[in-house]
């Protein structure tokens, strides 16, 4: 059973959150950072997402061009560090080795990052609407 994050970034600049469960979250599974999804596989109607990134269970963040699911890779100013400059020394920038998963959404992920592509009717931060339940007539004591 699979269970991920989704956090949407709408045109507007908001962000929504959803979690989906194992019949929606299988058809996620094998897709790589780049690809496009259609909404209605995850109960979004009408929408198509673009997958951008995410995380794992760790919190280690996902990269694109890695085809391992984790990896331990030097990198300077980029995806999964933020390179901070070592002005004391006048070096230019600094390189460290960080470990980060792959581009392919499997199991061990926990979060996916998703932008939308192509909005559908419905918006994003609505809940589904409730009919209010009509309240049960109370006995009168008289």
């Amino acid at each position: 059973m699979v269970n991920f994050k989704i956090v949407l970034g709408a045109q507007d600049g908001k962000t929504y959150q959803k979690e989906i469960k194992s019949p929606e979250a299988d058809t996620l599974l094998k897709k790589r950072i780049g690809e496009t999804v259609s909404g209605d596989s995850i109960g979004l109607t009408g929408y198509e997402l673009l997958i951008t990134g995410g995380s794992d269970k760790c919190g280690f963040p996902m990269r694109k061009g890695i085809q391992e699911p984790r990896k331990r890779i030097l990198i300077g100013k980029s995806v999964g560090f933020s390179g901070k400059d070592r002005n004391k020394n006048k070096q230019s920038g600094l390189v460290k080795r960080r470990t980060i998963c792959g581009e392919m959404i499997t199991k061990i992920i926990h979060q996916v990052n998703m932008k939308v592509v192509k909005a559908g009717k419905a918006p994003l931060g609505e809940a589904p609407t409730e009919e209010p339940k009509e309240a049960a007539p109370e006995d009168k004591k008289e």
